[in-house]
């Protein structure tokens, strides 16, 4: 009798890893799994052995012949990082095609909010820090609203509150998502080459044409996405943006024209793989700053490029998406959705300051790494988020009883007939006197 053989790595012996990938793409999870790795890093960067975290992230990897020997660090934010861009370009485009961008007088309010999110924000920094110099260059990095983290607070403080409110964060973060990228493209570019950024629309647009064909082959695709990554790489444009535009070119709709397309099937694939790995692992290099001690952390609160970050995320947010959605909804048709109110707003908005990925993102390429303003940066969106994400759970916490109060009165049923007591008032009690005088009319002879 032949012995019995074991297939390793079959798909039916890894229910674990299934059940973690389901985990990993539950917004909470993803915010927490990301907020340790951060904490991780920090920590470490101010611990006795810092010395040995900074040889970490300086360790470079990768062939010097195609000029991506990179070190981790870098690996992290220009590599790993385009996989969490990959899947925004997912989400960004199922929401222009099928979502609620697709709907102009839907979307006008999210989408002037977001605006009014990235304006008022580089204005504060520019503001504070218009004689400062090379201090200039970090205007962008209040603007960016971090998705994952953002959306991970509000699952675990608003469980009650209404649907809309989710879908106007998801909306208005989607959208300023897409303007960072366009600021990273446009405004982060030192050194442009136009013959790398030629080439790489060669694999873009194979790639772009088998997913168009609907082909999923792993084999023909990521070796295209790789060689598109590369070549956007070289060109001088951040490689991130690689990974939008790879994922605007899935397909949304089926040919068929109904259900969802490729899209949702990758996303589906690749948000554990970026919630579990590419942004933890951006985000435990990108927040171990070095703070100095209590002295350090004060004196880089006075730093001017400290304060315009954290004035731009804690007020520059709220002010510019509360002040956006009311101009719009004060002066256009468009209005805000009836089961919203106008405190959700500002708790939304306050919550929006939550910068983080993009911020640190946009604190390296504004700095460089290892300059005093780098540093700065990274503690001032550290603090912003999270004073941020304290003030907002404040206020949605308030507003989240508010809400489970009228579902407890809404959903009530004293009497255990399966309706509702809210829907009983005008119903008569069984064996009691009826009253018809709502039905009655005047002439009727009763």
């Amino acid at each position: 009798m032949e012995p019995v053989k074991t297939r390793l790595f079959s798909r039916a012996s890894w229910p674990e890893a299934k059940r973690i990938a389901g985990l990993l793409r539950l917004e909470t999870v993803g915010g927490v799994v990301m907020l340790v790795a951060a904490v991780v890093g920090l920590v470490w960067a101010n611990s006795p052995w810092a010395s040995i975290y900074e040889t970490l992230r300086a360790v470079e990897v990768g062939p010097e012949s195609l000029h991506l020997r990179l070190s981790l660090a870098e690996w992290a934010s220009d590599g790993l990082l385009v996989i969490f861009f990959f899947v925004a370009g997912l989400e960004l485009k199922r929401e222009f095609v099928a979502g609620d961008l697709r709907d102009p007088r839907r979307a006008a309010v999210p989408i002037a909010a977001a605006f009014g999110g990235v304006a008022v924000p580089a204005l504060i920094y520019t503001a504070v820090n218009l004689g400062g110099g090379p201090a200039l260059a970090g205007w962008a990095i209040p603007t960016a609203t971090d998705i994952a983290f953002a959306l991970a607070v509000l699952a675990v403080i608003g469980r009650c509150l209404p649907s809309a409110l989710r879908t106007f964060l998801l909306t208005l973060a989607v959208v300023d998502d897409l303007i960072a990228i366009v600021i990273i493209a446009l405004f982060y570019t030192d050194d442009l080459s136009l013959l790398p950024l030629l080439l790489m629309l060669v694999p873009l647009a194979l790639f772009t044409l088998l997913v168009q064909r609907r082909v999923r082959s792993w084999w023909l695709l990521i070796p295209l996405a790789v060689a598109t990554w590369a070549l956007m790489h070289a060109s001088g444009v951040h490689a991130t943006v690689a990974g939008v535009l790879l994922g605007f070119a899935v397909p949304v709709i089926r040919k068929s024209g109904e259900g969802p397309g490729l899209a949702e099937v990758f996303q589906h694939r690749w948000q554990p793989l970026s919630t579990g790995v590419a942004v933890p692992v951006f985000a435990f290099f990108a927040a171990g700053v070095s703070i100095g001690g209590l002295s350090g952390f004060v004196t880089s609160l006075t730093d001017s490029v400290t304060l315009g970050i954290v004035l731009g995320l804690l007020l520059g947010k709220p002010i510019g998406i509360t002040a956006a959605t009311w101009l719009v909804a004060r002066f256009t048709r468009a209005d805000l959705d009836d089961d919203l109110s106008w405190i959700d707003v500002v708790g939304l908005s306050i919550l929006a300051g939550i910068g983080f990925t993009v911020s640190l993102l946009v604190s390296e390429l504004s700095f460089g790494e290892g300059s005093a303003g780098y540093s700065n940066a990274k503690v001032a969106v550290l603090l912003g988020s999270v004073l941020s994400a304290l003030i907002a759970t404040v206020i949605l916490r308030v507003r989240n009883r508010v809400y489970r109060r009228i579902y407890e009165e809404e959903t009530r049923d004293a009497d255990n007939d399966g309706i509702p007591d809210v829907h009983q008032v005008d119903q008569p009690r069984a064996g009691g006197p009826r009253d018809f005088s709502a039905t009655t009319t005047p002439g009727d002879g009763g």
